[in-house]
């Protein structure tokens, strides 16, 4: 699990927070923020998890390459 993975889980449980507490107060505005952060959040943990896939492929070619 790398940085990109644990701070788009936390910003996309932030953003959910922020958009149920805009829903529970009647703020349209908190609701839109909220939605976005949680947005942003996922886009942050799916380029982490695309990181990750990339590193463990290239840890699996250089393991090809050092078996005889």
């Amino acid at each position: 699990m790398n940085k990109d993975q644990v701070k788009g889980r936390a910003k996309e449980a932030a953003g959910e927070v922020q958009e149920q507490f805009g829903k529970l107060v009647g703020s349209k505005k908190q609701e839109a923020k909220g939605h976005a952060r949680e947005q942003a959040g996922k886009v942050q943990k799916t380029v982490g998890d695309t990181r990750e896939a990339i590193e463990d492929a290239a840890d699996d070619v250089k393991d090809a390459y050092k078996k005889p």
